[in-house]
């Protein structure tokens, strides 16, 4: 499996999301130390998360998403609550206009609220593409350096840390020097919302 595909299958959240910060936050007791064995040579293991996570990169995505994401909700907002308070207005003046006008404008009002609705659902999807792309960027960028890493600690196999029981020994962990590599790659990049009512690009014909 490549980097890319797993990065597409792991959860934003907690690709995005340092656990051992989350733990602190949350006054979860640390794990009593236990004795390690020796390491096995050969044998490497590595966190994807604490990996784009702890990251500058990933960090700045997390920080970036964040920033598109009180956009769109403030946009949603804002028109959520100029409905909101248009269906009011129509209400107070329903006692001096005719059933059919007053019919007519709160359908209208619907229309909008309807038309909003999907607008928000759109949002979703773009941010969830948002996310997916921006992700698969850092993939992109995380693969040669894991490579790298995998090579220079002499590795024979690269097992996940985060389905190991209890965390292996240090020293058969690669995702500090993996983590180094990435932060000396690349710490940020541009990215935009993606926008997903976008005309497709007409065909050229010959």
């Amino acid at each position: 499996m490549t980097l890319k595909t797993l990065v597409a299958t792991t959860a934003v959240a907690a690709a995005l999301a340092t656990s051992t910060q989350a733990l602190a936050q949350g006054g979860a007791a640390a794990p009593a130390p236990i004795a390690q064995g020796p390491a096995i040579p050969g044998i490497c293991v590595m966190s994807l998360d604490a990996a784009i996570g702890s990251s500058t990169v990933g960090k700045y995505v997390q920080t970036r998403l964040g920033q598109i994401s009180t956009q769109v909700q403030s946009e949603v907002n804002g028109e959520q609550t100029q409905i909101a308070n248009d269906a009011k207005a129509i209400d107070a003046k329903r006692a001096t206009l005719d059933q059919a006008t007053f019919d007519k404008q709160s359908a209208d009002i619907q229309l909008r609220a309807n038309a909003l609705n999907r607008k928000a659902q759109l949002r979703e999807r773009e941010l969830q593409a948002t996310q997916q792309k921006a992700l698969g960027r850092i993939a992109q960028e995380l693969d040669p350096v894991v490579r790298a890493a995998y090579q220079q600690a002499k590795c024979s196999i690269l097992i996940s840390r985060d389905a190991v029981i209890v965390a292996p020994n240090p020293s058969m962990d690669i995702t500090p020097a993996v983590i180094t590599g990435l932060n000396a790659k690349i710490t940020q990049f541009t990215f935009d919302r993606e926008r997903l009512d976008q005309p497709a690009p007409a065909a050229q014909t010959k």
